[in-house]
C-alpha cells in the first residue's frame, strides 16, 4: 500500500530538517494553475483544499460535489501537461459547518455523506471539524473536547469505511491522513475588527490530543488515529477586512514547545494569509508545518485583474471612442457584490458609502473571490483577458502598474500575455510558501 506523502514531511521533521506544506484552498481556476505550475517548477506536491461549504454532496457554493472538484483539478493538470500525481487532494472543515443551524441528528448525518464523498472521489487530506456547536447543543456551556471527539470519530469511522470501498475500486488508493482539532478560526478570516485572538495554551492542545487518543481507541480506530498528522491550533495568526495579526514565536513558544512530546503529528495552521515570508518560515521552524492559504491568493489575482484593467483602460481608451469595447471589469465587480451583499456584509464595517467601496475592492478579507464565478463578473474577466492579448504593452506601462512582472519579463522569464502575468502575479504569494515550507 502507498503511503501519503504528507509522511515524508513528518520523518524530515523527526530528523532535523524544518520540512513543512502549504495548503491552497481554492477553487479558482487561476491559482489552481499557478499553483501546479509552482509544484512542478520546484518538484513539491500541491496540496489543494476544498472547505465544506464550498463543495459538498448538495453542489456547495460552487456547484461542485467532491468528484467534480476532483475531476476539475485533474482537469487543470491535463490540459496543462502536469503530472497527476503532484496532486494531493484534501478537504477543509469537513464536518457539520454547513448545517450547523441543524440538530445534531441530521447535522451528523450529513457531515457523514459528506465526508463519504470526499474520502470515495480520492481525497486524501481529510481535515475533520466538529468543533461547532448544532442547534440543540446548550447555548450556554463550552461544547466539551469529549463531544468533539466523539464526533469527530464519528466522520472517522465512515472515512474508514469509504476507504475501504474505495480500495475495492482502486487497489493503489493511498488511505487518508487526518488533521483534528478543536480550536479552529472562522473560516474565511475574521468578521469585523473586535476578534481577540489567542494562542492556544499547551494544556488545550495536549488535552485535546489525549482526548481525541482515547475516543478513537475506545472505537477501535487505532489505525485512523496513526494517521493523523496534524492538529488544528491558533498560533495568533489572523486577518480581518483591514488588519494582519503578525505572527509572535515568543508569544506561541509554549504552545510550540509542547508540540515537542508529540513527534509523530504536527501543527496545522489556518488563516496564514498575508503572513510576511520570515514569518511563515518561523512558524514552520516552530512545528506549525502546515499552513492553510486561500484568500491571498485570490487577492493576489484580484491585484492583476485590477492592474490589467488600469493598462487596458490606459491603451484602449484612448484609441476607441466606444467604451462598450472597453471591460469594464472594476464596476462590473462591484456592482455584482452591491446586487448581492450576502459573501460581504457580516464582514465589512463602514461609516459611509466611500469608505464600504473601498472595502469592497481592497480588503484583505477578499470577498470579491465569490463573485468572480458571476456571470457578468466572468464575462467581463473574459474580455478584459481578449482585449489585454490584443495589445502590444509597452513596458514602461507594464512596469507603471505590475512592477514586479515587468522585472520576470525584462529577465525573460514571463511572456507580457494577460494569462502568464495573472498567474505571475499569484505566484509571487506562492513564493513566499515555497520559501517557507522548502527547507
Amino acid at each position: 500500500m502507498k503511503e501519503h506523502p504528507l509522511f515524508e514531511i513528518r520523518e524530515k521533521r523527526k530528523k532535523g530538517v524544518s520540512a513543512g506544506v502549504y495548503s491552497a484552498c481554492s477553487a479558482n481556476k487561476y491559482v489552481i494553475e499557478a499553483v501546479l505550475e509552482k509544484a512542478r517548477a520546484t518538484n513539491t506536491c500541491a496540496l489543494i483544499e476544498a472547505t465544506a461549504n464550498q463543495v459538498n454532496q448538495f453542489g456547495g457554493y460552487t456547484g461542485m460535489r467532491p468528484a467534480d472538484f476532483a475531476g476539475f483539478l485533474y482537469g487543470i493538470a491535463d490540459s496543462n501537461g502536469i503530472d497527476r500525481d503532484l496532486i494531493v487532494p484534501g478537504g477543509d472543515h469537513l464536518g457539520p459547518l454547513t448545517w450547523q443551524n441543524e440538530a445534531s441528528g441530521p447535522a451528523m448525518e450529513k457531515a457523514c455523506e459528506l465526508i463519504r464523498e470526499y474520502v470515495l472521489a480520492g481525497f486524501t487530506k481529510i481535515h475533520i471539524d466538529t468543533s461547532m456547536k448544532l442547534a440543540d447543543d446548550d447555548k450556554n456551556t463550552k461544547l466539551s473536547d469529549e463531544i468533539i471527539a466523539r464526533r469527530a470519530v464519528q466522520l472517522a469511522g465512515v472515512a474508514e469505511s469509504a476507504f475501504e470501498e474505495l480500495r475495492k475500486i482502486k487497489a493503489d488508493a493511498v488511505p487518508p491522513v487526518y488533521v483534528i482539532g478543536s480550536e479552529v478560526p472562522i473560516p474565511g478570516g475574521a468578521q469585523g475588527g473586535d476578534d481577540e485572538i489567542s494562542v492556544t495554551s499547551p494544556h488545550e492542545f495536549e488535552q485535546t490530543y489525549e482526548t481525541f487518543k482515547r475516543e478513537f481507541h475506545g472505537a477501535g480506530l487505532q489505525d485512523a488515529f496513526e494517521r493523523i498528522i496534524g492538529v488544528v491550533v491558533q498560533p495568533g495568526v489572523e486577518y480581518s477586512d483591514s488588519e494582519v495579526s503578525e505572527y509572535d514565536r515568543h508569544a506561541a513558544s509554549g504552545l510550540c514547545t509542547s508540540l515537542k512530546k508529540y513527534p509523530d503529528i504536527v501543527f496545522e495552521g489556518h488563516s496564514t494569509d498575508y503572513q510576511t515570508k520570515e514569518a511563515l518560515k518561523q512558524m514552520v521552524e516552530d512545528g506549525v508545518a502546515i499552513l492553510k492559504v486561500g484568500p491571498a491568493l485570490t487577492y493576489a489575482l484580484r491585484q492583476a485583474l485590477f492592474a490589467l484593467n488600469d493598462i487596458e483602460n490606459e491603451l484602449m481608451d484612448c484609441k476607441f471612442s466606444d467604451r462598450a469595447v472597453l471591460s469594464c471589469f472594476r464596476n462590473v465587480l462591484e456592482e455584482a457584490m452591491l446586487a448581492n451583499p450576502q459573501h460581504w456584509e457580516k464582514y465589512y464595517m463602514a461609516d459611509n458609502n466611500s469608505d464600504m467601496s473601498i472595502k469592497l475592492k481592497y480588503s484583505y478579507s477578499d470577498r470579491c473571490r465569490y463573485y468572480l464565478p458571476v456571470g457578468e463578473v466572468d464575462k467581463a474577466i473574459d474580455k478584459l483577458v481578449r482585449n489585454i492579448d490584443s495589445l502590444d504593452i509597452p513596458l514602461s506601462v507594464l512596469e507603471q502598474y505590475m512592477p514586479l512582472q515587468y522585472a520576470h519579463v525584462r529577465e525573460g522569464r514571463l511572456q507580457p500575455c494577460a494569462r502568464s502575468l495573472i498567474k505571475d502575479r499569484i505566484s509571487d504569494y506562492i513564493d513566499d510558501y515555497i520559501y517557507a515550507v522548502c527547507p
